[in-house]
């Protein structure tokens, strides 16, 4: 085994969840294909590449999923989203509409900020601190 293909978030709408990843985030639409039951198959996934961890953005279904939908992580910070150059990133995001729950701040380990995504699910937006193990 040699990577994490795929993490699913459970969302409440495909369409909703779709024009937050792709438009506030930036991620971009690498799959949308209904399926049988009625659901889709549904993946962004940040970057150009076709390289790395993608989303699978999953309708609920049932109570027992719809509850989780924004809480998956139980309040934790649940994503990681790695950057480049956090300055303009966190100014995109903020001008998108995104929220943030704190102010920008240095760590040992880089710059970050916590989000929330449209559901309530806790990101961080990091720029890690360079070093020949950090790929960015």
């Amino acid at each position: 085994m040699s990577r994490i293909a795929l993490v699913t978030l459970v969302v409440d709408d495909y369409d909703e969840a779709i024009a937050f990843y792709t438009g506030a985030l930036g991620f971009r639409l690498a799959e949308d294909t209904p399926r049988p039951d009625g659901s889709r198959w549904v993946v962004v996934r940040p970057g150009t590449g076709t390289g790395g961890t993608a989303l699978l953005l999953a309708r609920a279904k049932g109570e027992a999923q719809r509850a989780r939908i924004g809480d998956q992580t139980g309040g934790r910070v649940g994503f990681f989203l790695h950057t480049g150059d956090f300055a303009r990133d966190h100014a995109r995001l903020r001008a998108a509409g995104v929220t943030f729950l704190e102010e920008p701040r240095h760590e040992p380990y880089g710059t970050v900020a916590v989000f929330q995504d449209l559901y309530g699910n806790r990101w961080d937006l990091l720029q890690p601190t360079p070093d020949e193990d950090t790929p960015v």
